[in-house]
């Protein structure tokens, strides 16, 4: 046999082992062997399409709400959904909503100028429109809760363009943490926040004056 007719059937063959293997892989993925005389386009048609959205079934899901208010509102509903006892009649998450409002502008749009004094620290915290009723809602009403903390004095009082909040203590290292957490450490401090937000949804308390 000549080089040139053996290398004619050795493509033939390795040919026929192609559309062997290709027909298999077909009934493999399919069910089904390919039909129209091996077309497998047709074949390929009807696999079922990719998706890119995660399985539920694996867990993988989201777990951040997109944006923080409306997370701190998702969690309210969830804790008075699961409390057989909520008066929904007196439930009000507008006013929940907006305290959070006044909790965003004053924690990004606030302007806050400390002064140290004797014992503590004073701030003058100062903004426009919007902000500045955030600012005369939120510091007026949360000096009271400061003032309950452990060796800390806290009073405020509204300003023309926001308020003054002054917090002292007796305690030099209480002096130095009021001073260390500054107006914004200070608006933070507390467990008093989250109690109020459920009160809020629930129609018991306003947190604005």
């Amino acid at each position: 046999m000549s080089k040139t007719l053996r290398r004619l059937v050795v493509c033939a063959a390795v040919a026929a082992a192609l559309t062997s293997i290709s027909a298999f892989s077909a009934f493999a993925i399919n069910g089904s062997a390919p039909v129209n005389g091996g077309d497998h386009k047709h074949s390929a048609m009807q696999m079922p399409a990719k998706t890119e959205t995660p399985d539920p079934s694996t867990g993988l899901m989201p777990t951040l709400p997109g944006q923080d208010a409306f997370g701190a509102i998702a969690e309210i509903i969830a804790i008075l959904s699961a409390d057989p006892k909520t008066d929904w009649s007196k439930v009000n998450i507008g006013v929940l909503r907006e305290h959070l409002v006044d909790m965003n502008l004053v924690t990004l749009d606030a302007g806050a100028r400390g002064n140290i004094i004797e014992g503590g620290l004073e701030i003058i915290v100062s903004g426009q429109g919007r902000t500045l009723k955030a600012i005369q809602n939120m510091v007026i009403a949360h000096a009271p809760q400061l003032d309950q903390l452990e060796n800390w004095s806290a009073t405020a009082e509204t300003l023309p363009n926001g308020a003054r909040l002054i917090v002292t203590s007796k305690v030099a290292s209480e002096i130095a943490r009021i001073r260390g957490l500054g107006f914004f450490g200070l608006m933070a401090s507390g467990a008093n926040h989250q109690p109020h937000h459920i009160g809020m949804a629930r129609g018991l308390m306003v947190h604005t004056q």
